[in-house]
């Protein structure tokens, strides 16, 4: 009669490992650049936050953030930083 042009569960492995292989809009390292930059940002924040803060902070704001909060944020982010960093030069 002719050939079944109904596709096979192997026609479309091969289809969709071709594609798996070529499409990937966000990179293949996309998580350590998300840790690095989420880890920079808050070890940044933070100390900023700790060398210049408010003038005059209103209603139930401290006039200062809390010294050991800050440090341990500081170091977390550092952490999470140096280890996107280290996944993406390995």
């Amino acid at each position: 009669m002719g050939r079944d042009l109904h596709p096979t569960s192997d026609d479309l492995r091969l289809v969709f490992a071709q594609e798996s292989e070529t499409l990937n809009p966000l990179g293949d390292d996309l998580l350590p650049w998300l840790v690095l930059a989420i880890g920079a940002a808050l070890a940044v924040g933070t100390a900023l936050a700790l060398l210049r803060p408010r003038e005059d902070p209103d209603g139930n704001d401290l006039p200062r953030p809390p010294l050991s909060r800050s440090i341990a944020m500081i170091a977390l982010g550092t952490v999470a930083s140096i280890w996107g960093l280290a996944s993406l030069l390995t």
